[in-house]
């Protein structure tokens, strides 16, 4: 076991007020990570981290001297998926090819951390590309096990407690599965919530940022400082009222997943919360098509240059996909893109006509997978990825061998802060 308390709402609150000395915070997390790091290989390597990290919170200091006028996520080390563009750090993507291919301005949600006082622990590892080739991360409750993927590193070094608050990227199941796997909160927004300009695109019309965090007050804390126009969103008297998406999507999840899942349900109910049963997404599959198949004609087409040129150097399930997706016409891709407000305006409409605040399901139809050859399967993150859904996974329980399980919650589409205020909710009931 490698997972550490490391809570992000009350390291802020200390370090805003000074009660931890930031410098020294700094010095004390580079001993638990030289520690960590080496097993559970959550970062790509950074010579002198500590040197340049101590550098940039003297400059915080300087530039933030009064307690009362440092911002939210003051000295806060933030891991950020190799995916996204961050000066001074090259950008791989989890592949073999020139980072000068990827060079650009730094992403926009980079800029934001750095705007709310935080600062860039690193680079955390991802699959290549975001597909399915892992990296070495593993997982911190079992070394043996994966931590999921694509946002393997990022939810790894959360888990770890290398770092309290990190950036992950969702195309089909990124934030969620790695999360559950790993028994923290993942928070993936509405799509489009948090801004995506300067991200290496797997699949542009669904990648969303996300975040992961070991408390959902620091998830909260952490959210405002990336989401557009976010607004604060107070508590309601009652409810929410959940559905239970019945029929072939939940039918995904494996025997020991739907038993846990089915005892939260229970002490939901018996803490006063209605739930209602709704048959919804019978045509998953066709619907998981059309997703995987838009998302191979968009990496396609995103590769395109580099492809043709370096072929040799990409790993074969992330050629597989690329030479998938060339063969896809653009009629069938549009048809695909349609399809994604089609799924959304279909569950809202659900929503409403069935009078329910959230819909509940498994993070994922297990516990994490043995070895670290295969990321897991996002089954149960997919349609919502699709429709653009808010999405929160909370942890909860555990399989027969130990791992942890976890609950997802997702709301209606831009409806992101009513989603953390009802899982701030639930959470109560569940613990």
């Amino acid at each position: 076991m490698h997972v550490y308390s490391a809570p992000l709402q009350p390291l802020a609150e200390k370090l805003r007020r000074g009660t931890v000395d930031l410098e020294q915070y700094i010095k004390d997390l580079c001993v638990h990570i030289e520690k960590v790091e080496p097993e559970v290989q959550a970062f790509l390597a950074e010579p002198n981290r500590q040197e340049r990290l101590l550098a940039e919170a003297a400059a915080l200091k300087k530039r933030y001297p009064e307690p009362a006028e440092r911002p939210l996520l003051y000295g806060i080390p933030v891991g950020v998926k190799d995916l996204l563009r961050v000066d001074g750090f090259p950008t791989r993507a989890g592949s073999r090819l020139d980072p000068t291919l990827f060079e650009g301005p730094e992403a926009d949600a980079v800029k934001l951390l750095r705007e709310a006082g935080a600062l860039v622990l690193g680079k955390t590892v991802t699959t290549e590309f975001a597909y399915c080739e892992p990296g070495p991360t593993r997982n911190p409750h079992n070394l043996n096990h994966t931590p999921g993927g694509s946002s393997s590193g990022s939810a790894a070094a959360v888990a770890a407690g290398m770092c309290p608050l990190a950036l992950g990227t969702q195309t089909m199941g990124s934030v969620t599965r790695p999360a559950s796997f790993c028994g923290i909160i993942g928070f993936k927004p509405s799509y489009n919530r948090i801004p995506t300009a300067g991200l290496v695109y797997f699949s542009s019309s669904v990648d969303q940022l996300g975040l992961f965090t070991q408390d959902l007050a620091g998830m909260e804390l952490a959210a405002p400082a990336f989401g557009r126009d976010w607004q604060p969103d107070p508590t309601p008297a009652k409810g929410p009222v959940i559905g239970i998406p019945e029929g072939p999507y939940l039918e995904q999840a494996k025997p020991e997943t739907r038993k846990v899942f089915e005892q939260h349900l229970s002490r939901l109910a018996d803490a006063g919360l209605e739930i209602k049963r709704i048959p919804v997404l019978e045509d998953v599959a066709t619907l998981a098509r059309q997703h995987n198949r838009m998302a191979a004609a968009e990496i396609a087409a995103a590769h395109s240059s580099w492809f043709s040129r370096q072929r040799d150097l990409y790993r074969s399930r992330t050629v597989q996909i690329i030479e998938e997706g060339q063969k896809i016409g653009e009629e069938e891709l549009e048809e695909a893109r349609r399809g994604r407000g089609e799924l959304r305006r279909r569950l809202e409409e659900v929503m409403e006509e069935a009078a329910i605040d959230l819909w509940a399901a498994p993070s994922t139809r297990g516990p994490a997978p043995e070895g670290i050859s295969s990321t897991g399967d996002p089954a149960m993150n997919l349609p919502w990825t699709y429709a653009g859904l808010p999405t929160v996974t909370l942890p909860a329980g555990k399989a027969d061998n130990g791992l942890p399980l976890g609950l997802q919650l997702i709301a209606p589409f831009w409806a992101d802060e009513k989603l953390l205020t009802w899982t701030r909710r639930l959470a109560g009931y569940l613990t």
